[in-house]
C-alpha cells in the first residue's frame, strides 16, 4: 500500500439520510483539500446518481481520488423517508468495508451516519456502529472516542439507559478501557504516554462518598491499578471541573463515565468538525459526529465538514501505523 496515499473505504450510511449527500460533497471537496488519500465509497450507484441530480453536482465525481463500489439497495429510496427494507443494505456496507480493512485492501474505514431505529424495525438487533463492528471483529471491549482539535473524550459506557450506567462500570471494564487508551494512543496517535483524566460518575466525584461510592469502590482503585502498570491516569475528577480550559491543558484525553457526561461538551466545542473514532478494534475506523438528518437529505443544506475531518483523521492514523 502506498504510504503517502492510503486507500480509505467510505460507507454511505442510511440511504434516506444525508449520508449520500455528504459523501458526494466530500468527494468534490477532496480535490481542494490537503487530505492525502484515495477513497472507495460503498453505495448504490443509482442512489448516488439520483442524489447528485438533486444536489446539482456532477456524477461520476471527476478525478482519480474517489471511486464508487456498487452495493445494491433493497428498496428504492426517497430522500427523508426511512424504509426497513434497506436495513440489510446498510449492514452490507459495513460488512464489506470491514472485510476489506481486515484483508489489507483498505487502510481505514470511514462511516457516514446510520439510523439505528430503522435497523431495529427490520428485526435486527443493532445499538450502533461501535458495538456492531466490535462484535464482527470479536472484540469484547470497544472504546468510543470523539475528537475535536485537541479535545478528545472517550466513553466508559456508550448507548445505555442512565439507570444502567452504574452497574456497567466495573473494575474489569475500567482496567480494559484504560489499557486500550494507553495502547491506541501510543500506536495510532503517536503519544507514548498519554495523559488520561478520568471523570467521576457522581456529582463532585462522589463528595467523599456522600453522593455515591462508585468513585471509592471502583473508579479510584482502577486508576491506581493503571498507574501501577505505567499508565498516566489521574482522577477521579468532577465532570463539572475537568472540562474547564485550564484543567484540559493537563490531559491528552478525558475518560467520561457515560455518553451524556462527556459528549455535550465535546459537541459544543467542535460540532460540525468533530470525529468519532472506535478504539480497541484491529482496524482504524472514524465517523462523523452527527446523525442522519432526514429533513436535510436531498436539499443541499447538509454540512460535510465532519466527514472531511473523519477522512483526514483516518488518513493520518493510517499513515502513522503504516
Amino acid at each position: 500500500m502506498d504510504r503517502k496515499r492510503p486507500r480509505l473505504v467510505l460507507t454511505a450510511g442510511e440511504p434516506a439520510g444525508i449520508g449520500p449527500d455528504i459523501c458526494l460533497q466530500a468527494a468534490l471537496a477532496l480535490r481542494d483539500e490537503s487530505i492525502d488519500c484515495e477513497v472507495t465509497c460503498l453505495a448504490d450507484e443509482t442512489l448516488l446518481a439520483a442524489r447528485a441530480r438533486q444536489l446539482g453536482v456532477p456524477f461520476p465525481i471527476p478525478g482519480d481520488r474517489f471511486r464508487v463500489e456498487h452495493v445494491p439497495l433493497g428498496k428504492p429510496v426517497v430522500a427523508g423517508k426511512l424504509d426497513a427494507g434497506n436495513a440489510r443494505h446498510v449492514l452490507a456496507l459495513l460488512d464489506r468495508a470491514l472485510a476489506g480493512c481486515l484483508a489489507g485492501e483498505f487502510a481505514a474505514m470511514v462511516t457516514a451516519p446510520v439510523q439505528k431505529s430503522v435497523i431495529n424495525d427490520a428485526g435486527i438487533a443493532f445499538t450502533g456502529h461501535t458495538e456492531y463492528l466490535a462484535d464482527r471483529c470479536g472484540v469484547p471491549r470497544p472504546v468510543m472516542l470523539l475528537a475535536a482539535g485537541g479535545l478528545r473524550v472517550a466513553l466508559a459506557t456508550t448507548h445505555l439507559p442512565l439507570r444502567d450506567v452504574g452497574a456497567a462500570i466495573t473494575a474489569a471494564s475500567l482496567d480494559e478501557i484504560l489499557q486500550i487508551l494507553q495502547h491506541d494512543f501510543a500506536t495510532r496517535f503517536g503519544l507514548a504516554q498519554p495523559r488520561i483524566g478520568v471523570c467521576g460518575l457522581n456529582p463532585h466525584a462522589g463528595e467523599a462518598g456522600h453522593l455515591g461510592r462508585e468513585e471509592i469502590e471502583v473508579i479510584t482503585p482502577a486508576i491506581e491499578r493503571a498507574r501501577a502498570r505505567g499508565i498516566d491516569a489521574s482522577g477521579p475528577w468532577p465532570a463539572d471541573t475537568i472540562f474547564t480550559p485550564r484543567q484540559l491543558t493537563q490531559f491528552d484525553v478525558v475518560l467520561a463515565m457515560f455518553h451524556d457526561q462527556g459528549l455535550p461538551v465535546l459537541k459544543h466545542a467542535g460540532f460540525g468538525h468533530a470525529v468519532n473514532v472506535t478504539l480497541g478494534l484491529p482496524v482504524i475506523r472514524t465517523s462523523v459526529d452527527h446523525g442522519t438528518a432526514l429533513d436535510l437529505a436531498g436539499t443541499g443544506k447538509a454540512e460535510h465538514g465532519s466527514l472531511l475531518a473523519a477522512l483526514r483523521l483516518a488518513a493520518q492514523l493510517a499513515q502513522a501505523t503504516a
